[in-house]
């Protein structure tokens, strides 16, 4: 039988720990990457399985700063479903449900501190809840810092605060993580008035009743309740969306300032003429001060709070933890006398170590803009390289900027391009270990392959109707695409392994994979890139620009008309192995941030097979039914 449950959602506090942020924003509409906390916790109950539990209604207290609470609510698609109790004084967290009495006493419910993130399984509580026939439940979890909760061996609570413990007694301490279940009779148990739930606890334990436990003790948990634990959930959800920075669309002033390290700007953020932020948070409508120098802290609309670098960062014994793209490699940012290099670790039978090593200092004897390299631990596969900073290409484009500052820096992108399959290609032959990697038909194949295994199968889970003919036709796509010109292509350019350096300089990096290709395989990587969408006459005019360029300063083997029919079976080529590229990593890797890149993706195949589509038809009627 599914039981019935309500929830009842704590959001009346003043938040004193967190001042003075939470004298402009109550603590739990404190935004977590544009989405208020509050918001999230109505999200996860609304969403738990309705075969398990079934949670109607939403009830949530109100004292500090009720207005912008009940503002949110009025705005909330779940409007229907939510119940507000307003305190005309503060009434704690007993006096809190008494309150609420006539809402919660016609069935258990739930109750959810208003500034706890988590994942702990709600409806798993419940449902041992009403096994156990306890009056509580309190979910609980070992962590040192607040186990203050006493429970003996069934776990049942003994006592709160003193976690001594007499020699020999069957009983230890663990922390209550802000999230409980309720039968309705504990409501008997509250007096009227400001109380708190903990001794009411204790008066219904003293009284025979199961005050029961339920530990989720290895769950993802964060108590907001200061400056530096907020900074730390912020992080923790920039890390699972695999991104360095959230900046919203509405961000005001990025024309002129630099960024760096973990960035979020939330609504109406204001950075002013010349900034420098790095490692930081501004709030809602805060604003950072032109030529103002911004470090480890979250800025406010009149204020700015210092937070120790270590909640902004992960800090290991190698260095601090970079980057959160798709390679097996890690990279550490280490401190070398007065300046920092970047620590690269392969592994010990990583065969891209060598090459990235001779392709290091070919493409830096020919001016193409990558890290320069200062050491090399073969053995140990790793190496150091300069640090270029943590703003990539795409990362950059995040912050607001006008269209022809956006075109500025595609154009120096595209002269990387240019210089690429020019110069550095005319000298390919001083670099052996790259002249000898050609993209060829059983490259190209796999990279088909790889779509169909790790995408259509794998991501997709889709039989493919017709496996011969498909196959045949990516034959025909890979001895096509692999007749045309080869010169040097990066084979993964896009905006993620571009960096931008100070003063909008790009560099690149992760270019271990070069191989000799079409150079319009790097072209449709950059303008067709899913991760960074560009409008069609913006495309229009850089694909004008690079061939301009091409015809510059390329010999007589660039042909306008060659590129042209080369760029289309390379987007094809390319699409495939990108959402192969996602498929194996959200599902293989666990790296579930990548399927938020497959929509554009898969609309750029749609796109591409559609013109192809007499040529592939088998092709094109895969894609169509994606």
């Amino acid at each position: 039988m599914i039981k019935k449950f309500k929830c009842f959602i704590l959001a009346a506090g003043y938040g004193e720990r967190l001042q003075p942020i939470t004298n402009h924003i109550p603590k739990p509409l404190l935004p977590i990457l544009g989405k208020p906390l509050l918001e999230s916790i109505v999200e996860k109950v609304i969403a738990l399985p309705r075969d398990k539990i079934r949670i109607e209604k939403i009830g949530i207290n109100l004292h500090h700063k009720k207005e912008a609470i009940q503002e949110w609510t009025e705005k909330s698609p779940f409007n229907a479903r939510l119940v507000l109790f307003p305190e005309t004084s503060i009434l704690n967290t007993g006096g809190g449900l008494k309150n609420a009495q006539s809402f919660l006493a016609d069935s258990d419910f739930i109750v959810h501190n208003g500034d706890i993130i988590s994942d702990i399984d709600i409806a798993a509580l419940a449902q041992y809840h009403h096994h156990e026939k306890n009056l509580v439940t309190l979910a609980v979890h070992d962590y040192p810092q607040f186990n203050n909760v006493v429970i003996d061996r069934d776990g049942l609570l003994k006592r709160v605060g003193q976690t001594y413990a007499p020699r020999g007694a069957a009983e230890c301490a663990i922390a209550f993580t802000g999230i409980a279940a309720y039968s309705a009779a504990f409501l008997n148990f509250l007096p009227q008035g400001a109380s708190s739930v903990v001794d009411a606890w204790m008066k219904a334990a003293a009284s025979g009743h199961r005050i029961g436990t339920f530990n989720v003790t290895g769950c993802s948990w964060i108590d907001i309740g200061s400056p530096a634990s907020y900074v730390s959930a912020v992080m923790l959800a920039l890390r699972n969306e695999g991104e360095a920075a959230h900046i919203a669309p509405s961000t005001r002033g990025c024309e002129h300032v630099e960024i760096g390290g973990n960035i979020v700007i939330e609504k109406g953020g204001t950075l002013g003429k010349g900034s420098s932020l790095k490692n930081c948070i501004v709030l809602p409508n805060g604003r950072a001060e032109g030529g103002a120098i911004y470090s480890n802290c979250i800025v406010g609309p009149d204020y700015v709070i210092p937070v120790d670098e270590s909640a902004f960062l992960i800090v290991t014994d190698r260095g601090t933890l970079i980057g959160t793209g798709g390679s097996d490699r890690r990279y550490f940012r280490t401190q070398k006398g007065s300046e920092t290099l970047v620590f690269m670790e392969c592994g010990h039978e990583d065969p891209d170590l060598s090459r990235h090593i001779a392709y290091t200092a070919f493409f830096r004897k020919y001016s193409i803009p990558v890290p320069e390299m200062f050491g090399v631990d073969l053995k140990n596969g790793s190496a150091y390289f300069e640090d270029l900073g943590d703003l990539s290409l795409y990362t950059w484009l995040k912050c607001p900027r006008c269209d022809r500052t956006i075109e500025e820096a595609y154009r120096r992108v595209l002269d990387i391009l240019v210089q690429l399959h020019c110069e550095a290609s005319d000298h390919v032959s001083d670099c052996p270990t790259l002249a000898d990697r050609i993209f060829d038909h059983a490259h190209l194949r796999w990279e088909t392959d790889y779509f169909t295994e790790r995408f259509v199968r794998g991501l997709k889970n889709v039989e493919i109707d017709d496996a011969v003919s498909l196959a045949n036709e990516f034959d025909r796509l890979a001895l096509t695409t692999g007749a045309f010109t080869k010169r040097i292509i990066h084979r993964d350019f896009q905006s993620q392994n571009i960096m931008m350096t100070k003063g909008g300089i790009p560099r690149i990096i992760d270019y271990q994979g070069a191989r000799m290709a079409p150079p319009a395989y790097d072209v449709a990587s950059l303008l067709w890139d899913p991760y960074a969408p560009l409008r069609d006459d913006l495309r229009g005019r850089l694909l004008v620009y690079y061939k301009g360029r091409m015809t510059e300063k390329a010999g007589t083997w660039f042909k306008a008309e060659e590129f042209n029919e080369s760029l289309l079976y390379c987007r094809l080529q390319r699409h495939m192995q990108a959402l192969g590229a996602y498929g194996f990593l959200s599902t293989l890797k666990s790296k579930t941030y990548f399927l938020k890149h497959v929509a554009e993706g898969l609309r750029l195949l749609k796109e591409e097979t559609d013109i192809v589509k007499e040529q592939y038809p088998f092709l094109h009627n895969l894609v169509a039914h994606l």
